[in-house]
């Protein structure tokens, strides 16, 4: 970086005609972050060129967030370059203005960031293959409580982390159009190590930007309607699938990332001049979840198109696909109409029949064994079948794959069947967003925790040190300000910093039970209304989430979060003891200011739906206790940081098993007059949803519907409210600090770097 005050002026004077005193915001991070690209330039080149053997991690979303800040912390020049801009008067937070890259939705996207990120960092030679979305999945505001959302336009801010790379542009056909697939290029820089690997992201374009001869009929229409029909392929993240247009956009979506992924390696592998038949040898492939599994058959039919037999090109696609499933929910466990391949990808739906008579050549049993059936394609069979190896991502998510979800599969091929539990990268979710509290424990531990995170056990033995605990809570406090400040300030709430914060931020789903915590919301407001609460500890339950713009009772939820916190924040008897705040547009940069803040962490999913979770695990790493059921990854946090240090409640996955045969939430509802008077503001007028339907429709499925509270939301309602009030008792004493403390020094197995090691160990087989 010795050249990085002369390189960040010039670019200023030469992209953007300004003197640093001059230059706007978005100038000045165009211009640190186009200088740290130069300084990286000889490293990256360095790194593609290496000839080594690669894997691709091929995901349908890459959550990076915003990456000025993480890049020069893992180069390690955040302070050289904070002091180069105060000596021209400039305060490096102004880059918080800059907006998140729209390129994921949730725990998926960010975990594929987190991957990338340690892959880097661990020296291994792991890429990343994407979609550049212009739009992302929207930006979120609330409109009288109610979701609204809007196109996410992240590139009004430029992109200068991306090289647009034309002269690799592939051309992906359908059966009724070829686009142009043009290849952006982002660097991912690993820590302190000067290993830069690459995230290629595909944006689609008209093969013809401009056909003249059209325009010059005046057939302008025309001319508009196929260039937007192209673009819109890499415009939006999941496209709203409720009619068949929406579903053959996301069929568009998912084979043009396939393709052109697929076209590129190829022709990179070729001019190696090595036999087809040995392109394991020189690249594997990770589908992350059935999005990309379309990228099978293609690999077939390019195979093919090049010479091999059927047999040959299975014998290699089984070498270089691996594939990893990070749900049993059905949107995960994708299913397509045979139709919509047969007019949309003819040649590759051929492919899929062939797979299916070699399944049947077999013998195998086809009430079990099967890729087509009843006019649908079955993505994770496909997926299953030809790939290498399938890996579940928590230890009782991959039990719940082998026994229950693909227990068929597993007796078939028991050695393709692997876990590796998630994990999230340290750089981002501690040493970024947690700088004091890290400075903190490396007095106290030194500084090997930052390479190797599982040093961190060593806090234990500061976990009961009155002087450790005071300074972790004035940490905590400070940070707490800080994030109160933003939410007053975008959120136009007032939160005492004293106030307990207990969070939930995630994606918005019924599994994960948001609804649940709204219901103990109000039970508590209630109590506290009514005298019945006096020793109740002052506590703001903030929220976070984007609901999909097709999914209608996730917006419900949303609406009835708002409607309560319209409640409970106006009602002077309860706000100086109780507030509720639903923030808008949650994504990475928000993220982090909270999970640094939070004192409970709640991960109340129903035990067996969520496979494993990742925000617990940033949390966690943070110092956070988890409120939360034996479900996904709270498994494992409950082994390294202690049971005894969490807050467990509801049924296990045993437990729900048991109760789903026999299910009555009508009777729960009937004889529990506190349980039924918080579900009854749904339908009895204390909410308006403007006449939508939206409550009611809430309510019904949960005690009028056909199998009603599929979810156990009022089956789980009072362990949860008993142990929720169990934690507001102990909030504030020593030994809830202990076992804050405790998960913090049992974080070190939730490091991506732990999950990298192990995918390159079990399955990529990366030197």
């Amino acid at each position: 970086m010795e050249n990085f005050k002369r390189d960040f002026e010039l670019i200023l004077k030469s992209d953007f005609g300004r003197e640093v005193g001059e230059a706007s915001v978005k100038e000045l991070y165009n211009a640190v972050s186009k200088a740290v690209m130069l300084d990286i330039y000889d490293d990256w080149r360095k790194s593609r060129e290496s000839g080594e053997r690669r894997c691709g991690y091929m995901s349908a979303e890459f959550l990076i967030g915003r990456m000025i800040y993480s890049n020069l912390l893992n180069l390690g020049v955040t302070d050289e370059v904070r002091k180069t801009l105060e000596e021209k008067g400039i305060n490096i937070d102004i880059f918080e203005e800059v907006d998140d890259a729209a390129l994921g939705n949730g725990g998926l996207g960010r975990l594929a960031a987190c991957y990338l990120d340690s892959g880097a960092t661990e020296g291994l030679n792991l890429d990343g293959y994407g979609l550049r979305y212009r739009y992302g999945l929207f930006k979120q505001s609330f409109k009288d409580g109610f979701q609204s959302e809007e196109g996410d336009c992240w590139l009004n801010w430029g992109d200068p982390w991306s090289i647009r790379k034309e002269s690799e542009t592939v051309k992906v056909s359908f059966a009724d159009e070829t686009v142009l697939a043009v290849p952006y290029d982002m660097p991912v820089i690993g820590y302190r190590n000067r290993k830069v690997n690459t995230l290629r992201l595909w944006q689609s374009e008209p093969e013809k930007p401009f056909d003249f001869g059209l325009f010059n009929d005046m057939q302008t229409d025309r001319l508009s309607v196929e260039t937007y029909k192209a673009m819109n392929i890499t415009n939006v993240l999941y496209p709203n699938d409720g009619k068949y247009e929406g579903k053959m956009l996301r069929l568009r979506q998912q084979y043009f990332l396939a393709s052109a992924t697929l076209q590129d390696i190829l022709s990179k592998f070729k001019r190696t001049g090595r036999p087809l038949e040995t392109l394991d040898e020189f690249i594997c492939l990770q589908l992350n979840d059935t999005h990309p599994v379309v990228a099978i058959p293609e690999l077939l039919r390019l195979l093919e198109n090049e010479g091999l037999d059927f047999e040959k090109a299975f014998s290699v696609c089984r070498k270089v696909f691996n594939f990893t499933n990070h749900t049993i929910m059905s949107e995960a466990l994708e299913k397509w109409e045979e139709r919509a391949f047969r007019e949309l990808l003819p040649s590759v739906w051929e492919e899929i029949v062939k797979l299916q008579v070699r399944i049947e050549n077999e013998g195998l049993d086809r009430n079990k064994y099967f890729i087509l059936r009843d006019g649908m394609i079955h993505m994770a069979n496909l997926a299953i079948y030809v790939s290498s190896k399938v890996n579940g991502v928590a230890k009782i998510h991959t039990e719940i794959l082998k026994e229950n979800t693909f227990r068929d599969w597993y007796s078939l091929f028991p050695e393709k069947f692997v876990n590796i539990t998630n994990g999230v990268t340290p750089r981002r979710w501690l040493m970024l967003n947690n700088p004091r509290l890290c400075g903190a424990v490396s007095e106290r531990i030194g500084e090997g925790w930052k390479k190797d995170l599982r040093e961190l056990s060593k806090l234990s033995g500061f976990a009961s040190d009155p002087d450790f605990i005071s300074v972790f809570r004035e940490i905590r406090k400070e940070n707490k300000e800080r994030l109160a400040a933003d939410i007053e300030r975008s959120e136009e709430v007032f939160i005492p910093s004293d106030f307990i914060f207990d969070v939930q931020v995630k994606r918005l789903h019924e599994y994960k039970r948001q609804l649940l915590n709204a219901f103990s919301i109000l039970y508590i407001y209630y109590e506290l209304k009514e005298g019945r609460l006096p020793e109740f500890k002052p506590t703001a339950f903030i929220f976070g989430a984007k609901a999909a713009p097709g999914y209608y009772n996730a917006k419900a939820v949303i609406k009835f979060i708002n409607e309560i916190a319209k409640l409970v924040n106006g009602d002077s008897d309860t706000n100086d003891r109780l507030k509720v705040v639903f923030v808008q547009n949650y994504n990475v940069s928000y993220a982090e200011k909270i999970v640094c803040a939070a004192d409970v962490s709640e991960q109340i999913s129903m035990a067996g739906m969520e496979a494993s979770g990742t925000g617990n695990m940033k949390l966690m790493m943070n110092g956070t206790v988890t409120l939360g059921t034996m479900d996904g990854a709270n498994v494992e946090i409950c082994e390294e940081a202690g049971k005894e240090n969490n807050y467990i409640f509801g049924a296990s996955v045993e437990e729900v098993s048991r109760v789903k045969q026999c299910y009555n939430p009508r009777a729960l509802y009937d004889n529990n007059p506190k349980l039924k008077r918080v579900v009854d503001t749904l339908v009895n007028g204390t909410f308006n949803d403007n006449g939508s339907g939206m409550l009611s429709n809430l309510y019904n499925s949960l005690v009028t519907y056909n199998n009603p509270d599929c979810y156990l939301v009022l089956y789980d309602f009072e362990s949860y409210v008993e142990e929720k009030l169990k934690l507001n008792r102990e909030y504030g004493s020593d030994a809830f600090w202990t076992k804050s403390i405790m998960n913090m020094a049992g974080s070190g197995k939730f490091s991506s770097d732990r999950s990298v090691r192990e995918y390159s160990e079990l399955i990529w087989n990366l030197d």
